[in-house]
């Protein structure tokens, strides 16, 4: 698959978006289709074209699979299904997904498990609502390129490779995947989303599955949940423009000391980037002041951890996540 290198401008996003109404219409008919919905800004584009386009036919469904930022799925519902009266329902997986998950630490593997108890979930709902035709997905286009196969996987993205050989439905409706993310905020906005939706830091379909390296327990996933959340602030408060920053928690301990006493603490890892479409980036110069005040509340306010790091690593040669 060939994209044009041509980005998509006002005037582009208007006629896209006409024409996936079409499309879709056409296509729908009256039929139904599950959206897979995550809160994040490409599932939320899809959902509402979608509604726009064939507003009886659609149902979303949010998975909590415990692998979510702290409050996401709390703020998901309130963003979507109170204010915006979206057909929305939230399914509590986390057991599923964490006991799945169990002794699995090789980053391909626990993608590919995400990806198929993702769409086991969405089966088991579909079912509940009678005959569900389609299965509609945020894929965009970096998520097609970085899924390619031998030479040319990066990774697995799990609403791509991570997709199981059988799945339940007729058919896949995915009306982002010829779009980069910018062209795809640009698509929200003409959409009529609000800002805070649309300009919303990306967040990967795994979850927190591949901010944790290695084996995904309730108790890394915790941590990890409080740092994030921290140093998601103390950007926040900074007012500073960064395209995605979120905290990685490495399974490797260290040695430190807090309250007097030695600990054998958990190390953070802090990641900020900035990109045009997710294919190439780089990182983020947040500013020392910034950093030292989040590792400063990271290890006074997270008991386990005692070192934090940042990366500053571009893409390529690292990838934007770290599995």
């Amino acid at each position: 698959m060939e994209k044009n290198q041509k980005r998509m401008d006002k005037a582009g996003a208007v006629k896209f978006i006409a024409q996936q109404c079409k499309e879709l219409g056409e296509k729908l008919n009256g039929k139904k289709v599950l959206c897979a919905m995550s809160g994040g800004v490409d599932s939320a584009v899809v959902a509402t074209l979608l509604h726009k386009a064939s507003p009886g036919s659609l149902t979303a469904i949010f998975v909590d699979t415990g692998m979510m930022r702290k409050g996401e799925p709390e703020e998901v519902m309130r963003a979507f299904k109170i204010k915006r009266g979206m057909n929305l329902i939230c399914v509590n997986a986390q057991d599923r997904f964490l006991d799945a998950l169990k002794g699995v630490n090789d980053p391909e593997k626990k993608r590919k498990i995400i990806g198929e108890m993702f769409i086991r979930v969405l089966e088991e709902e579909a079912k509940k609502l009678g005959k569900v035709h389609f299965l509609a997905q945020g894929t965009i286009y970096p998520d097609v390129i970085e899924s390619g196969v031998g030479a040319n996987l990066v990774k697995t993205h799990h609403n791509v490779g991570g997709l199981p050989d059988r799945i339940d439905f007729d058919g896949l409706i995915e009306p982002l995947r010829t779009l980069y993310k910018d062209e795809v905020r640009k698509v929200g906005t003409e959409l009529g989303l609000p800002d805070n939706l649309v300009n919303r830091q990306p967040f990967p379909g795994p979850g927190l599955g591949v901010r944790v390296l290695g084996e995904v327990t309730r108790e890394k996933l915790e941590v990890l949940r409080d740092a994030d959340a921290i140093f998601r602030e103390e950007v926040v408060s900074a007012k500073l423009d960064i395209w995605q920053c979120f905290a990685v928690i490495t399974g490797c301990k260290s040695t430190g000391i807090k309250n007097g006493k030695r600990i054998y603490g958990d190390t953070i890892i802090l990641r900020g980037v900035n990109t045009m479409d997710a294919m190439v980036a780089d990182f983020s110069r947040i500013p020392y002041e910034v950093l030292a005040k989040a590792s400063t509340r990271i290890t006074t306010e997270v008991a386990s951890v005692c070192r934090v790091a940042y990366d500053i690593t571009g893409k390529p040669p690292g990838t934007i996540e770290w599995e």
